[in-house]
């Protein structure tokens, strides 16, 4: 099996949570494990800048950039063109995986990468309308991109037909894989949970798109209507404000509890503390959160929207129209359905933990994905003419401004190669991953020593 270099590319990563940030760390550690190389590229996060190493040997480079909104970068066009240039040829990248519409650092490096020659790939995690301005710009630039993108991945059906009709792609040319979790890591405690009351746990970010403002609204109702029930809201955004306010007019201080931002290290302990899961987006593409609180045990109330029918079977789900009315009506249907999950065999957390661990894993993600780059790895290389022929097809004025982009950024691909030619740049050091399994082994040898170690002396200083 041929062992390929792959760039992953998002201004979505951590430090940052998300479904993005998770999908990239995991299956970024799973392509790894099958033997191929990946190095993620992403801007910098405060005072996480330059290179850093993750768990396994995965080398992330945090490029500073100055962020505009929502966590994307500015855009400028031609400006990293050197600095990708320099970590193409120091990794000896193969493939360009771009992730994110949103994402600035990825439409400039499917363009650098396509000016090199390289092999390129893109995911969307994401749904986008017709009808609004940013949906609009969005969608245009989009088909820029995916105009010379090799293969396009989307993570539902419903985002799959979203992407063709924004991007006029023909189907055959993208493919379905779905987002996953770590089932391991998100197993039920019944023990964790308050059994006097019915606990629902919202785990969001704080923004209009995830139907926030249906949530301030439901809340009060649902308060009023069942004494025994309380929330749980986690994440952080401009909407928290609304929240706050909501539970400070209807003195709800009790029972509406605002944890803020959540660690990934943190969210199963959130969520076993809770009896429903409440996802109120407005959009979605898939939203990996409802499944990792099936896996966890809860029972799911969510939005009738994008590909969320696509995510886990319907005993484990109750549907909404997103509206107030009807998310009041979903949750007083999961809240009698929780008193009689003892009764019901199949609606037991442990019975839905074992069904999400046969859904889901990053291994067969990594293993779908990775057919896709030996499909385009050894693909063909289109002549220069041939790609602008693709942009010149975007649009009367936007065809002939995306060939002037391309034009310009595939000269100063030459004038960088005349300045720092590729024999002049040092290949980056592979990692030592049989060195780092070493450490990691002798590490856990040492504290599993000390800790056998610490009783003995309790005992000792108990006999004196």
């Amino acid at each position: 099996m041929k062992s390929l270099s792959i760039c992953m590319v998002s201004d979505f990563f951590y430090p940052a949570m998300g479904g993005v940030e998770s999908h990239l760390y995991n299956n970024s550690q799973c392509l790894m494990q099958r033997g191929h190389k990946v190095v993620i590229i992403t801007h910098a996060h405060g005072s996480r800048r330059g290179v850093r190493y993750l768990a396994g040997g995965l080398k992330v480079y945090y490029i500073p950039a100055l962020i505009v909104y929502s966590n994307a970068s500015l855009p400028t066009f031609f400006c990293t063109f050197p600095i990708f240039r320099q970590i193409f040829i120091r990794e000896q990248v193969d493939i360009v995986h771009g992730h994110q519409a949103f994402s600035t650092f990825c439409h400039e490096a499917i363009l650098h990468a396509r000016s090199m020659g390289l092999k390129t790939v893109f995911t969307d995690h994401s749904l986008l309308g017709f009808g609004d301005a940013s949906g609009i710009f969005i969608n245009k630039l989009l088909k820029f991109t995916l105009s010379d993108v090799h293969h396009a991945i989307c993570v539902s059906h419903t985002s799959k037909e979203n992407t063709v009709l924004r991007a006029a792609l023909e189907p055959q040319q993208v493919s379905v894989i779905p987002n996953a979790i770590i089932a391991e890591q998100f197993e039920p405690d019944p023990g964790a949970r308050d059994p006097s009351w019915i606990t629902i746990v919202v785990l969001s970010r704080l923004v209009y798109r995830k139907g926030i403002d249906l949530l301030v609204a439901a809340v009060p109702r649902i308060c009023a209507q069942y004494p025994r029930v309380r929330f749980l809201i986690g994440g952080d955004g401009p909407k928290r404000i609304d929240l706050e306010q909501m539970r400070e007019q209807h003195l709800l201080q009790d029972r509406v509890e605002l944890l803020g931002s959540v660690k990934a290290a943190d969210v199963r302990r959130v969520l076993v503390r809770g009896d429903i899961f409440l996802n109120t987006s407005l959009t979605e593409a898939f939203c990996i959160a409802i499944v990792e609180a099936a896996s966890c045990g809860l029972l799911v109330v969510s939005t009738k929207v994008g590909g969320v029918p696509e995510v886990l079977p319907r005993y484990m789900m109750t549907f909404a129209a997103p509206e107030e009315d009807e998310i009041v009506r979903a949750l007083g249907q999961a809240i009698g359905r929780v008193g009689s999950r003892d009764a019901h065999p199949e609606l037991s957390p442990m019975y839905f933990h074992s069904q999400v661990k046969k859904m889901y894993s990053w291994h067969n993600v990594a293993e779908r994905t990775e057919r896709v780059y030996f499909k385009i790895a050894d693909a063909e290389e289109p002549p220069l003419i041939e790609r602008f022929r693709k942009y010149y097809g975007c649009g009367l004025v936007a065809g002939k401004l995306f060939c002037l982009v391309a034009a310009v950024d595939f000269l100063i691909g030459v004038v960088l190669a005349w300045i720092w030619p590729k024999e002049q740049i040092e290949v980056a050091r592979q990692f030592n991953k049989d060195r780092y399994r070493l450490e990691i082994s002798s590490i856990s040898n040492s504290s599993s020593s000390n800790s056998a170690q610490r009783p003995t002396s309790k005992n000792q200083n108990n006999m004196l």
